[in-house]
């Protein structure tokens, strides 16, 4: 084995090693767990950021403080992106890039819901090619690999096909549809996000879609797990970042699904766009999933506007 830069970070040829990334991620993935579980947070004690709604504790902070002095000693040359250490106006770019979310769902994990995860993923060219979600109550792995699949707990491939297959993408009306509440609780933002939530489980009578019902997880990645997985039909979002994002949506391209932008007509999204919406795999492919976009983008209502 050769010492040089290049092999520390990739390939013989300089190429990054997405195999050893991964499996570097799934290593600080469950150091990162085990920190979680160990951990005695509350709501009482927590801090905030812009509001009560959006927390921080001391343990996403040294959740994110051990993952990047990890990653920065085995990938000296990488860049990295993270929720905590992130600073006002820095731009995924196109270098090898870690990207860190420590603590997806702290309200939950403040609470004692376990409905939390670490997310990790590392991006080339600003698309994500690595991803790692981890949820340590359940102790529940979602990985993937660009062109390799994604799984769960590294052993069933995604979506699940037990004991049922996913069932075809039909109408909004038998959807069932993953959404979150988010931090910003008012101007045209709050006013879009939920006008189309009741426009969403509002009754046909009343100009509503009547879908099945909506699900909030608390965590975009558990969210995007959920649709990878197939028992969520879609996961419509507004105001993430990257590093909500960035794992679970190369879990979900590899299970088959897709990701488009939030607002009506937008069929091409980046990871830091900050609009997202991601339907889930079926045997029928793009002519089903277009159909169900269409359908979903007609019950929008107004349109995400957020600063990048």
């Amino acid at each position: 084995m050769s010492n040089g830069v290049a092999h520390q970070n990739g390939t013989a040829r300089g190429e990054p090693d997405l195999q050893k990334i991964h499996d570097d991620l799934i290593l600080i993935a469950k150091k990162a767990g085990e920190m979680m579980l160990l951990a005695r947070p509350s709501a009482q004690t927590s801090g905030s950021k812009k509001n009560s709604a959006d927390l921080v504790t001391e343990t996403d902070r040294a959740v994110e403080k051990m993952v990047l002095g990890t990653l920065r000693e085995k990938y000296p040359s990488y860049d990295f992106l993270g929720e905590e250490t992130y600073v006002p106006g820095k731009r995924l770019t196109d270098a090898p890039t870690f990207i860190c979310d420590p603590i997806d769902g702290t309200v939950n994990f403040v609470h004692g819901f376990p409905n939390f995860c670490v997310s990790l993923a590392f991006t080339l060219n600003r698309k994500p090619l690595v991803g790692v979600i981890y949820h340590p109550s359940q102790s529940a792995l979602y990985t993937a690999i660009r062109g390799r699949g994604a799984y769960h707990n590294l052993t069933t491939r995604l979506p699940f096909t037990y004991p049922n297959p996913p069932p075809p993408l039909s109408t909004l009306s038998k959807a069932l549809c993953a959404v979150e509440w988010g931090s910003d609780r008012s101007g045209p933002n709050w006013d879009c996000k939920y006008n189309t939530f009741r426009t969403l489980a509002g009754a046909p009578s009343e100009g509503g879609k009547i879908v099945h019902s909506l699900r909030s997880m608390g965590s975009a990645a558990l969210n995007f797990c959920a649709v990878a997985k197939g028992e969520v039909d879609l996961y419509w979002e507004g105001g993430c970042w990257a590093w909500d994002v960035a794992a679970g949506w190369i879990i979900l391209e590899e299970a088959g699904g897709i990701i488009v932008d939030a607002n009506p007509g937008g069929w091409e999204m980046t990871v830091d766009g900050r609009r997202y919406f991601a339907i889930r795999g079926c045997e029928g492919g793009f002519a089903q999933q277009k159909q169900l976009i269409e359908e979903f983008w007609s019950a929008v209502s107004g349109k995400y506007d957020y600063e990048p």
